[in-house]
């Protein structure tokens, strides 16, 4: 009994110490300066779009801390307690505390929409083969080209890059305007609002056909510190109570929104 009282109490005063991490003067945001377009550090993203919109319900003003989301993002932003929310991470990593999703989305096959490619709704389409695709190297959608014999004419781009030296989604678009690659592979929340907002000639078909593992389709939270489960559900009530305005900046933006289980699609993928 005594073992147990020493544990709660010790509990408890983690937990006390863990939530007065929390700023209650500013909306705290870890953000990369040059991922347009979820976030950048001149505001245009619509990861910036929403953060605004959470401080405006919280009374304070946002304050970014940035740094590119490579490797060591979270040890030296939120686990450094330089800021208290990661505005977009998918659910169940566990490297953060994740709130309620907030939206779904999918990975995206961008094609020129007068193509002999327009119809195609899966990577399994024998239209695709023999075809150049632009897939990011070791995302998931590489699996399921590679088994269906689509990685032979693959190019290549990085996955983990500083986007302020280096851009693999608008480089990939740039090469299929170009006619270098046929297609391209993108996670649907950076291809479809590049593709709406620079390249009215391409079609965005969301892949939400695949049934084989791995799966392409992602729920999207907002990450906090292990935890801090207070802020976690003063995170959760406000996505509850503004779904619909989130909805809209996400649609206004272009991204591909499917229904909860990834088997529809719901807002725009063009």
């Amino acid at each position: 009994m005594i073992c147990a009282a020493l544990l709660s109490s010790a509990a408890g005063a983690a937990s006390a110490q863990t939530s007065d991490l929390v700023s209650r003067t500013a909306f705290r945001v870890c953000a990369d300066p040059a991922n347009y377009p979820m976030s950048d550090d001149r505001g245009r993203g619509y990861e910036n779009r929403l953060a605004d919109m959470f401080a405006d319900r919280l009374g304070v003003p946002v304050q970014y801390t940035w740094y590119p989301m490579a490797t060591g993002f979270i040890r030296n932003t939120l686990r450094a307690n330089q800021c208290d929310v990661v505005m977009g991470y998918a659910q169940g990593h566990e490297m953060v505390l994740n709130t309620n999703h907030y939206f779904t989305s999918a990975f995206v096959l961008v094609v020129s929409k007068d193509g002999p490619l327009a119809g195609v709704e899966a990577l399994s389409d024998p239209a695709l083969k023999d075809t150049r695709i632009g897939i990011i190297a070791g995302s998931p959608p590489a699996t399921h080209m590679a088994r269906n014999g689509l990685i032979g004419n693959a190019k290549g781009y990085n996955l983990v890059v500083d986007r302020r030296y280096e851009s693999p989604a608008p480089d990939m678009l740039d090469d299929l305007a170009k006619g270098d690659i046929d297609a391209a592979i993108l996670w649907g929340p950076i291809g479809g609002p590049l593709v709406k907002e620079g390249y009215p000639g391409f079609k965005v078909i969301p892949l939400i056909h695949e049934e084989l593992p791995p799966r392409l389709f992602y729920r999207i939270t907002m990450g906090v510190r292990q935890g801090e489960k207070v802020w976690q559900r003063k995170l959760n009530s406000l996505i509850r109570r503004n779904q619909g305005e989130i909805d809209a900046i996400l649609r206004e933006a272009g991204v591909p929104l499917l229904d909860d289980m990834g088997q529809s699609v719901l807002g725009p993928a063009n």
